[in-house]
This record gives C-alpha cells, structure tokens and sequence, in this order.
C-alpha cells in the first residue's frame, strides 16, 4: 500500500482515507482482514497508535469489525455505504465550488463535454 502523506491532515486521517479508497476501488473486498497494526506501522514507518487510530475511526463508521484475536475485516456493505457517503460529500462540499469556478470560467456544456479546446 502506497501513501504519500501531506502535512494538511493527521496522518490518522490519511490512512483511514487511503482504505477508504482501497476497499472502493475493490482492492480490499468485503470480507477480506486489513493489514495488521503491526503491518502497517512498520511498512508506512509510522506509530502503530496512529494506525489504531484510523482502524478505530472505520469500525466507529461500521465499515469493518473487529474479529478477537484474528484482526480487522471489511463488514458486509462497505462499499456501498462509502458509496453513499462520498456521492453526498461530493454534492455537498465539492461539487458546488467545481460550479462556481464552471461559471465564473464562462464555460459551457460543449466545453465541458468536448474537452479543452482553445
């Protein structure tokens, strides 16, 4: 798993988005167990608290479940639950700025859907 980590969010969050992506793009079935702590840590060279954390924040998000003494797995649904969420997080926060700069750009529906043509 590669991660190239930025200095605007907690490297938590990073991870915690990093499998977001890997179990959407299906990389990471339902089902399957997620790197161990221990892995990660170690091949991301980060504290394995860190690593907890994220593992927290997804089973807090119901998308994997802690299995006692065998790990993290992806919960049954998770994918398209985090399909739900980013659509949403899409209309809401992302989309609306990508209208304003259509707008304020002056572009056109044959702009956008024939490329960039000067």
């Amino acid at each position: 798993m590669e991660i190239t980590w930025n200095n605007k969010e907690p490297i938590y969050l990073q991870l915690r988005d990093r499998l977001v992506e890997l179990i959407m793009d299906g990389l990471v079935l339902e089902g399957d167990a997620l790197p161990s702590v221990r892995q990660i840590s170690s091949e991301q060279r980060i504290n394995p608290i860190t690593v907890s954390k994220a593992f927290q924040i997804l089973v807090d998000e119901e998308l994997v479940e802690k299995r006692r003494g065998l790990g993290m797995y992806v919960v049954t649904g998770a994918k398209d639950k985090l399909a739900k969420q980013e659509k949403a997080k899409f209309l809401e926060e992302e989309w609306p700025q990508i209208a304003e700069r259509i707008e304020r750009l002056g572009l056109g529906i044959d702009d956008l859907l024939g490329g960039a043509k000067s």
